[in-house]
């Protein structure tokens, strides 16, 4: 029924949506003619008004070109291998130069993989980088089957496989737990695929350390409350019409109210700048926006599983997570060096979680083992931002090239 009524409401709000694009166009040559000085604030209410709604579409990445030394290649993006549930993306450069090949484990939690546009633009600098992009749920066929916890290591063990030995793995955030997992796998079969490195950017590997909001939320209810409150079912108007799913739009509205101040006044100064004719402003923030505002839909296996394996009952810390009914054991892991980062001010994986992978990876020489907690930045500072390439991208760096 939830998303049901999500669909009706979308789908009545639609002709509004639409006729305010309309009024957009007719009011824009009137701006700035005298006697008509109200235009530009009743076109910003027509924009806020065409602007009321969310997108269940991946944006472009946009990245088509990048400076490779003093030489400047152009991107393509090249589907090296794809399921009903993801693609191994490729950003293949026209630029001959050797360079580490590196897969950037997206997270799956509510937003597509373009939110790590800026983490890949400073990567392709020095790197040959593969991306887990991730598909919406709610366009993946019911016949398609299931996809829980374990099908997401799968994919990251098959797509490594992809890539090919050599190769390098970056996780940023939800799935760091099922990168290490899938890299134990990997080195208790001896795969030739395992990574050189593995590199946990502010992801959960320990829930009980350092608890946060996001975790308390996460053990106030049972596993039963999850899936009787939050979990629906995808309208039969879209490809994956009866596909159990955590819907994005639920996502993003948890993610909003968590800083529901700070999204009020970007709004409000939004506003203010279209109505000023601060184009330049106006454009940033409505960037922003437009891809926070694209959401997709979990499987709702994966959401619920992952729940109470990582946010509930911290498996893997405790030595209780199984791949396929195997044990997973990071001991296991000898030949992949790690690196762990984290954010000072990180109130969604606070500092302590991630590090915990250390004491996992006993089985790894301590000058394999590197951790960095990066001063006053949130939880998106640690992979994107001005800090991100300054200061921590440059150990990324480094710790790539010392294994290559």
């Amino acid at each position: 029924m939830l998303y049901t009524a999500y669909q009706w409401q979308s789908d009545l709000m639609a002709p509004l949506r639409k006729a305010a694009v309309q009024a957009q166009a007719v009011l824009k040559p009137l701006r700035g003619l005298p006697g008509f000085g109200g235009v530009a604030y009743i076109n910003a209410v027509w924009e806020f008004i065409a602007r009321a709604g969310l997108s269940h579409h991946r944006p472009h990445y946009g990245i088509n070109k990048v400076l490779v030394g003093e030489r400047e290649g152009k991107v393509t993006e090249e589907s090296v291998r794809v399921t009903p549930f993801a693609t191994l993306l490729h950003f293949r450069k026209d630029v001959d130069v050797p360079q580490p090949r590196v897969l950037v484990v997206a997270p799956l939690s509510g937003h597509f993989a373009t939110l790590l546009r800026g983490t890949v633009e400073t990567l392709l600098v020095d790197h040959d980088v593969y991306m887990t992009d991730w598909h919406n749920a709610r366009d993946i066929p019911i016949t398609d089957g299931r996809f829980g916890f374990d099908e997401y290591v799968e994919h990251i063990i098959t797509f490594l496989e992809a890539i090919g030995p050599g190769g390098h793995m970056i996780a940023v955030c939800q799935p760091c737990v099922h990168a290490l997992a899938a890299v134990a796998i990997m080195a208790e079969d001896n795969n030739p695929a395992q990574p050189r490195s593995m590199t946990l950017m502010a992801g959960p590997v320990d829930t009980r350390v350092n608890p946060t909001k996001v975790n308390c939320l996460a053990n106030e209810k049972t596993i039963g409350w999850f899936e009787h409150n939050l979990i629906s079912t995808v309208p039969p108007c879209h490809k994956g019409g009866g596909r159990r799913v955590y819907p994005g739009f639920i996502q993003l509205a948890a993610f909003m109210s968590m800083n529901a101040a700070r999204h009020r006044k970007a709004h409000q100064d939004l506003f203010m700048h279209m109505v000023n004719g601060e184009t330049e402003k106006a454009e940033a923030i409505k960037e922003f926006y437009d891809e926070y505002f694209a959401v997709l839909d979990l499987p709702a296996e994966f959401y619920l599983e992952t729940v109470a394996k990582v946010f509930q009952d911290a498996q893997l810390a405790k030595g209780e997570l199984t791949y396929k009914g195997r044990l997973v054991n990071p001991a296991a892991i000898r030949r992949t060096a790690l690196l762990t980062v984290e954010g000072e001010r990180d109130d969604i994986c606070a500092p302590g979680q991630t590090v915990a992978a250390h004491d996992l990876c006993t089985g790894l020489k301590p000058y394999m083992k590197r951790h960095h907690l990066q001063p006053g930045v949130g939880h998106y500072g640690v992979f994107s931002g001005r800090r991100w390439e300054n200061q921590i991208y440059p150990m990324v760096r480094n710790l790539m090239l010392s294994m290559a």
